[in-house]
């Protein structure tokens, strides 16, 4: 890895590939000098950690929005259901304690906001522009369209777009962050750039 980070990043539960993880550092640092990144979805933290280390020394912060109830597929019974997740005393996932063990241990808490709230919640009646939002919310279509409608009207000029888990093909993955993919590339707002594995780019014009 070609990025210093403070912790050890294997060691954070997640679902980002290293290169993934080094895309959005370098797009961070780039647009953390037009206004704050916000992300959506940061479950334990470890997208979280590149946007913020990435952010360090900027004027602007990572704004990490996530509800920390998991996402449909981690619940109690599916797939990727994590029983160091699960908080038997309210029967409900609790990824929140994992997030902010996460971030103290790397440095990260005068530089990450934990917003906990849904993607819905957190936006209303948000009015701070944004250098850089990332998507990696729930895979359900309704809550990718929530995500992607909630903060897109909100990155700047020159800002970025980047949407985690884009697969073209139904047989590698759900479909639901690639539709909202194919949605930013029709919007016309946007100009498209290289895909980094599953990452979806975008430049707000």
């Amino acid at each position: 890895m070609s990025i210093e980070l403070p912790i050890d990043i294997d060691q954070i539960k997640g679902f980002l590939a290293e290169d993934e993880g080094e895309a959005l550092f370098n797009f961070a640092q780039q647009s953390a000098q037009l206004g704050p990144v916000l992300e959506v979805g940061s479950y334990c933290g470890k997208s979280t950690v590149y946007l913020g280390e990435a952010c360090k020394g900027s004027p602007n912060v990572v704004y990490a929005v996530d509800h920390h109830r998991g996402s449909e597929e981690h619940q109690l019974g599916e797939e990727y259901h994590d029983p160091d997740l699960y908080d038997s005393s309210v029967e409900l996932m609790d990824s929140f304690k994992a997030f902010r063990s996460t971030m103290r241990a790397a440095g990260l808490e005068d530089t990450v906001v934990p917003i906990v709230a849904s993607s819905a919640l957190a936006s209303k009646g948000w009015n701070t522009p944004l250098g850089m939002v990332f998507i990696d919310g729930g895979h359900s279509e309704e809550a990718a369209q929530t995500d992607y409608r909630s903060w897109v009207s909100h990155i700047k000029p020159g800002g970025i777009l980047a949407i985690h888990d884009i697969f073209p093909n139904p047989a590698d993955g759900g479909q639901a962050p690639y539709n909202i993919w194919k949605l930013a590339k029709a919007s016309g707002l946007f100009e498209e750039l290289p895909m980094v594995n599953t990452l979806g780019l975008f430049r707000r014009k």
